[in-house]
């Protein structure tokens, strides 16, 4: 999967003057495109588009202090319609306008080259298991919040603390399939699942076939599918954090899996008499193209 990443990071490097397909990117990565872009970005900690942006604008830069096209004809070059345009990505990005940087030799800011590979580091293992499950309900509520990759959420924080007793008793009271109990489900996110972008969060159960929901609560309908299911125990949020982050960078690059659309669902009980939590999460997969 990583020697299919890296074809693919040739792929930009040859292509940053004219069109990157995300398409054709997908392809190369023998990789379904929705999976390339997420893996991408989390991988990468930025969207794809992103990283090809600053990367033209970098490559731009280098052209811009050589002095021997004109920055019309650099702008043209690199995908902007008009000198402003350019000026304005160039500026955002440099903290000068491409002029000021051509006379005056200003130092410029630079987006390295990505090239991506397997550090295996020991000091935890990966448990996970493999579930086919199917279709079934999620029930609770939902709130749309803001994504965060470490601490606590404070969106999400305030949503649960004003749920109020009574309502996560009713919703408690409808679980019956696995993972059972409460669980945190996230879904919709944006295409590339930027921190700052948004999400659905639901405070909710895997419903028991043949529940009767109340009107009052959100329901989502989830399709059968496949689903890998990892565990791990450690502090809380950290552990949990991380083991998104490992799911990403570790384990699809070396499993014969992809991610697929889907809600995400995390179980989490927390150890008395301690910071740590066991965490249990769903990532809806499939199996890859390759």
């Amino acid at each position: 999967m990583l020697e299919h990443l890296n074809r693919a990071m040739d792929h930009i490097e040859r292509h940053l003057d004219g069109e990157v397909d995300v398409t054709e990117l997908a392809r190369i990565a023998v990789t379904s495109e929705y999976h390339f872009r997420r893996l991408f970005s989390m991988l990468a900690g930025m969207p794809l588009s992103e990283y090809v942006r600053r990367r033209r604008l970098t490559v731009a830069g280098a052209e811009v202090l050589d002095g021997e096209r004109t920055l019309l004809d650099v702008a043209i070059r690199y995908g902007y319609t008009s000198g402003e345009a350019f000026a304005r990505a160039f500026r955002a990005m440099h903290g000068v306008g491409p002029g000021e940087a051509r006379r005056d030799g200003a130092v410029l800011t630079s987006q390295p080259r990505m090239s991506f590979r397997l550090v295996v580091e020991g000091s935890s293992s990966m448990e996970y298991r493999i579930v086919e499950k199917p279709d079934f309900r999620i029930a609770g509520k939902k709130a749309r919040v803001t994504l965060i990759y470490h601490g606590i959420n404070p969106g999400i924080a305030e949503f649960i603390k004003g749920l109020g007793k009574e309502t996560v008793e009713r919703i408690t009271a409808l679980t019956g399939q696995d993972p059972v109990g409460l669980v945190s489900v996230s879904d919709d996110f944006s295409p590339n699942r930027e921190e700052g972008s948004e999400l659905d969060y639901w405070h909710a159960v895997v419903a028991r076939e043949g529940a009767d929901v109340p009107e009052d609560l959100d329901v989502l309908e989830v399709p059968a599918g496949t689903w890998a299911v990892f565990t791990n125990t450690g502090p809380f949020p950290q552990a949990l954090q991380e083991m998104w982050a490992d799911v990403a960078s570790q384990w699809f690059p070396s499993n014969p899996y992809e991610a697929r659309p889907g809600p995400e669902i995390l179980q989490t009980r927390f150890v008395p008499g301690t910071a740590d939590a066991e965490a249990e999460l769903w990532i809806p997969v499939a199996r890859a193209l390759r």
